[in-house]
């Protein structure tokens, strides 16, 4: 009988109940790869959208919201004199309501400004000018609210006709409602009051000269503050909010977990309490049998992990499906987080083992000859 044999009989041995366990650490690696898997997404799935508008460096006030905090419209034009800015453009961002989607992505865009060129008309045509009470709908917005060229949607108790149906390049482009900023301005009662600013640097700069302008921006403009396109969601007090919300809730479920196998290493070293004994009796040394503990929970560990990330990109993927969320972001199932989310059920099964490979190693072999 070979070290890996006994391993595997240890594990028969209660089938039901390593189940159970292998159930706990599944749920808890589960939450894990949902969790980090949307919250990574949600970064990424706006970083996307500002690489596909041609966007390097955003301007935006952003707090505790999602949506950043409005600020003067005249801020835009201090930075366009800015040496090494090349283009900008001015955008009021909302994530509101409209008919039946309980989220949705307005962006209210200057007219004639570089965000508007990465619209590729799908259906229909572009509004005819700023004040035209007119919009386009990205892909995946048209398909969720339900809507074509032609249909009107109410937006702050004004009726307003969709012209178009645009493929912006980028999930979250897909997901929005796009109109032009005047127009948006007036109908909320945000006259002369934008939320962000995209900045296109002259091309060629790296990215230590990209934040060196960053740096001059936030010198000259009090009222908001410059960061790189990549870097804007994710130093958000909103993001790290949520993604401190969504490591925390996955630890609570793995250190369930972490219980759940020790209880059953403990169960398992009690119950073969003679078993290890005759191990210690013919010669085993007491190392070899807490390796023995432990690679029985590192096991348990691995398989409750790969169950987990089986279940967690499962349920992803019917989260993604869900009106709140759908064209809003693409959660992050890259292989690197599946490796981590195995890696973390593993050195939980360890862990779990500790306490109870030192008890069994603390074992009398002379209780092998009770019966």
């Amino acid at each position: 009988m070979t070290f890996f044999t006994i391993i595997y009989r240890g594990l028969q041995r209660r089938p039901v109940r390593t189940g159970l366990t292998l159930v706990g650490i599944a749920i808890g690696i589960a939450a894990v790869v949902a969790l980090v898997g949307i919250s990574r997404g949600f970064e990424q799935s706006w970083a996307s959208g500002m690489k596909a508008r041609g966007t390097d460096i955003v301007v935006s006030n952003m707090g505790s919201a999602l949506a950043p905090k409005p600020f003067r419209a005249a801020v835009r034009d201090a930075i366009a004199v800015i040496p090494q800015v090349a283009a900008t453009c001015a955008i009021f961002v909302d994530l509101t309501g409209i008919e039946d989607s309980s989220m949705m992505v307005v962006s209210a865009r200057e007219w004639g400004g570089f965000s508007w060129q990465n619209l590729k008309l799908v259906a229909g045509r572009m509004p005819k000018d700023a004040l035209e009470p007119a919009l386009v709908l990205g892909q995946n917005a048209a398909e969720a609210l339900k809507k074509k060229t032609g249909d009107s949607i109410q937006l702050e108790s004004t009726e307003l006709t969709v012209v178009g149906i645009v493929d912006g390049g980028a999930l979250v482009e897909n997901g929005s409602v796009i109109l032009s900023l005047p127009l948006y301005q007036k109908l909320s009662g945000n006259e002369d009051k934008i939320n962000i600013i995209d900045v296109r640097a002259v091309p060629g700069l790296n990215s230590d000269e990209l934040k060196q302008l960053c740096a001059r921006i936030n010198h000259q403009i009090p009222e908001a503050r410059a960061m790189p396109a990549g870097e804007h969601v994710g130093n958000s007090e909103a993001y790290r909010f949520i993604r401190a919300m969504s490591w925390g809730t996955s630890l609570l479920a793995v250190i369930v977990g972490v219980l759940g196998v020790m209880n059953t290493m403990l169960m398992t070293v009690f119950e073969r309490k003679q078993e290890i004994c005759i191990l210690l009796a013919i010669g085993w040394k007491r190392q070899r049998v807490i390796r023995l503990i432990l690679w029985e929970s590192a096991l348990l560990g691995l398989l409750g992990g790969i169950g987990g990330v089986t279940i967690g990109c499962a349920g992803v993927k019917v989260l993604e499906t869900l009106p709140a969320i759908h064209g809003l972001l693409e959660p992050d199932l890259s292989p690197r987080l599946m490796v981590m989310a195995v890696t973390i059920a593993v050195i939980v099964g360890v862990i779990s083992g500790i306490y109870p490979a030192w008890r069994s190693s603390r074992l009398n072999p002379s209780l092998a000859m009770q019966g």
